[in-house]
C-alpha cells in the first residue's frame, strides 16, 4: 500500500510538472565570459547587486574580473563571502541583511554549490519576507518570483546554475534539506572554464562525480522525459571522456569546458526528472558530519545502483552501450554491472575512497528516517526502498 501511495504521488507530480514554468537560464559561455556579465546586468536596469561567494574565492582573487566589470558599468556591489560548505540558515539570514541594508536589486552567486544554495535562499527570503527558510522547505513553497539571479559556477558538478533546488543545513538539528521551486532557476548562467582551472584535483573529481550522479539518477528515474534522457546521456558521455583528464591535467581548457557543459546538462536533467536515494543519503551525511556533497555522492552511487538490482539493468545497459563498455552479446545485467564497475574504476583513478569513515551507529536510525522522508514519496526512484533497505545501505557505505 505504501509503495502504491508513493507511485501515485509521483505520477501526480509528473503531470503537474507539465504545467510549471521551466525556464532555462540565458547562457554566457566560453573563456572570459564572466567579463560579459556586468553589461548584461546593466541591460536589465540593475545598478546594485549582492555578490554571494565564500572566503576561498575572495582570497584567490577569482572575483576580481567580475568586480572590475561591475565598476566599469557603474554597478554598485556588496560582497558576502562567509558562506560555508553545506550553507546554513545563518548564512542566508546574514546575506539577506546585507542585501536589504544596501538596497540591492539583484543577486550574483559566484562559486560552487554552497554559494549557489545560499544565494537562492536569499532570493527566496526576498520574495517571501514573512516566510522563514524552514517554512519553504519542500516542494513549490516559494512561489513568488525572486530578484534577478545570476549564477557563476567555479566548479563543474552541482549544476546549480540550472536547477530549481537550494539545499540548506540547520546546525541546531543537523538537518540538511532542499527548497525546491521553479522560481529558483537562475535567470543568467555564466560558464567560464577559466574559473575552474585552479580547482584542486580532489574538488575536480568529487564535483565531477556529483554531476555524473545527477545525470544517472535522472536517467534511471521514472519521471524522465525524452529531453532529460538526451541531456543525461550527453552529460554521461562528456564526463567519462573528460573528467579524468580535467583531474590529471587541470589546465586543459577543453576538458574543463566539457565538464562545465556536462554539469549544466545534468543540472537541467535532474531539475526536471529529479534525483534519488543517493542524494537523500548524501544529504544526511552532510547534515550530520559535514561531508562534502560531491564526495558523499561519489562514494554512495555504486552501492545504490547495485542495490536497485534488476530494476535498473535496462537503463544502465543503455548507458553502458553509450560509452562502449560492452558487446552486443552481453546481457543487460552484464552491461549494467560493467557500467557500475566503470564508475568504481573512475573513482579509484581519482583516489576517491570506497567507504565513509566516522559514521556513528547511533546516528543511523535518525539518518534513515530523514533520508526516507526526503525521498519518499517525492523521488521517482526505480525501486521503492524500505527502512530496512536504507539501514543496510548505511551499513554498506560506512567504514
Amino acid at each position: 500500500m505504501y509503495k502504491f501511495y508513493c507511485r501515485a504521488y509521483q505520477e501526480t507530480m509528473k503531470v503537474v510538472t507539465y504545467l510549471l514554468n521551466w525556464r532555462k537560464p540565458e547562457l554566457l559561455e566560453g573563456e572570459n565570459s564572466v567579463s560579459k556579465l556586468p553589461a548584461v546586468i546593466r541591460s536589465k536596469g540593475i545598478d546594485n547587486v549582492l555578490v554571494v561567494t565564500d572566503n576561498g574565492i575572495t582570497s584567490l582573487g577569482l572575483l576580481d574580473r567580475l568586480l572590475e566589470g561591475l565598476q566599469h558599468e557603474d554597478i554598485n556591489y556588496v560582497v558576502y563571502d562567509r558562506t560555508i560548505p553545506n550553507p546554513t540558515i545563518t548564512n542566508i539570514e546574514e546575506a539577506l541583511t546585507i542585501y536589504k541594508q544596501n538596497n540591492c536589486q539583484g543577486i550574483v552567486a559566484f562559486g560552487g554549490g554552497s554559494p549557489m544554495d545560499c544565494a537562492k535562499g536569499v532570493g527566496a527570503r526576498v520574495a517571501n519576507p514573512k516566510k522563514s527558510i524552514q517554512q519553504m522547505k519542500g516542494q513549490l513553497k516559494v512561489r513568488k518570483e525572486i530578484p534577478s539571479f545570476f549564477a557563476i559556477p567555479t566548479t563543474a558538478g552541482t549544476g546549480s546554475e540550472a536547477t530549481i533546488v537550494a539545499v540548506v543545513s540547520n546546525n541546531d538539528t543537523h538537518e540538511k534539506y532542499a527548497i525546491t521551486d521553479t522560481v529558483l532557476i537562475p535567470h543568467v548562467a555564466v560558464l567560464d572554464p577559466l574559473l575552474t582551472v585552479g580547482l584542486p584535483p580532489h574538488i575536480t573529481s568529487t564535483t565531477g562525480i556529483d554531476a555524473l550522479t545527477h545525470a544517472v539518477e535522472a536517467y534511471i528515474g521514472r519521471s524522465n522525459t525524452e529531453e532529460t534522457k538526451k541531456f543525461s546521456k550527453e552529460a554521461v558521455t562528456l564526463i567519462f571522456e573528460n573528467l579524468n583528464e580535467a583531474y590529471t591535467n587541470g589546465t586543459n581548457i577543453e576538458a574543463r569546458k566539457n565538464m562545465q557543459r556536462a554539469s549544466y546538462l545534468a543540472g537541467i536533467a535532474f531539475t526536471r526528472a529529479y534525483v534519488g536515494y543517493v542524494h537523500a543519503i548524501a544529504h544526511t551525511l552532510g547534515g550530520f558530519y559535514g561531508i562534502p556533497h560531491g564526495l558523499a555522492n561519489a562514494i554512495i552511487l555504486p552501492y545504490v545502483l547495485e542495490y536497485y538490482g534488476t530494476t535498473v539493468h535496462k537503463s544502465l545497459a543503455e548507458l553502458s552501450d553509450l560509452i562502449s563498455l560492452g558487446t552486443r552479446t552481453n546481457t543487460d545485467a552484464q552491461k549494467a554491472t560493467n557500467f557500475i564497475e566503470a564508475i568504481k574504476q573512475l573513482n579509484a583513478s581519482m583516489n576517491i575512497p570506497t567507504k565513509i569513515s566516522g559514521i556513528n551507529n547511533t546516528d543511523i536510525p535518525l539518518m534513515v528516517e530523514r533520508a526516507m522522508k526526503e525521498a519518499n514519496p517525492f523521488y521517482p526512484v526505480p525501486k521503492i526502498l524500505s527502512k530496512q533497505d536504507m539501514f543496510q545501505l548505511y551499513q554498506q557505505i560506512k567504514e
